[in-house]
């Protein structure tokens, strides 16, 4: 991907898989990931369309595939644009991979938000929040869908797979897209959550 001249288009074969760092590489080069005709996809290219407010970058690991596909058409019902960062089949991958792929298109600001799914959505809300900017909350009901948005202003969703069906999930999603950021107390104290956060990177000196 450095051989690439800032601005080319690098064709993929099908199937393809891109790892996080290749994706991170093309992004910093604004190099577009294009699928050979007839392939899916690879929505996470900086030729993405649309505001940053009204797109949503989604990943999932081998277990989590089969949800996250039927959730993408539910969130382009809502009028989102759909960056997908894989995984494309049910071949096995890790899920630290692709969570920190959502994770920086979050940070990053290309997305606003994020959607993560593995089996139980633990991992992967972990693997988010080692991400800096990332609030990720594991979610399996509409309860904690609004408290982690209005409460703690969570900007990345994880979702288990295993523990959840898909209408309970479209609804999840939905509830959590819907609900704005709480002010005041929340407010004050997600600024304490993410002053820590800056406190540990002054420590590494970034």
């Amino acid at each position: 991907m450095r051989v690439q001249a800032p601005g080319a288009i690098v064709t993929l074969p099908p199937g393809a898989l891109i790892t996080p760092l290749a994706r991170q590489i093309a992004l910093e080069r604004r190099i577009t990931l294009a699928p050979e005709a007839g392939s899916a996809r690879v929505a996470d290219s900086p030729a993405a369309s649309g505001s940053p407010a009204r797109r949503v970058a989604v990943g999932a690991d081998h277990g989590g595939f089969a949800l996250k596909e039927a959730l993408k058409p539910h969130l382009q019902s809502l009028g989102y644009e759909v960056i997908d960062c894989g995984a494309h089949s049910t071949d096995a991958v890790d899920y630290p991979d692709i969570a920190y792929a959502v994770a920086r298109l979050v940070a990053d600001g290309k997305c606003a938000n994020g959607i993560i799914v593995d089996g139980a959505g633990i991992g992967s809300c972990m693997a988010a929040n080692k991400v800096p900017g990332v609030r990720a909350a594991l979610c399996y009901d509409h309860a904690t869908a609004v408290n982690s948005r209005e409460h703690n202003h969570a900007n990345v969703l994880t979702l288990g797979a295993g523990l959840i069906g898909v209408n309970l999930a479209r609804q999840i999603v939905s509830d959590w897209l819907a609900t704005p950021y709480g002010p005041g107390r929340h407010a004050k104290r997600v600024e304490k959550i993410m002053a820590i956060e800056k406190r540990y990177l002054k420590l590494q000196g970034r």
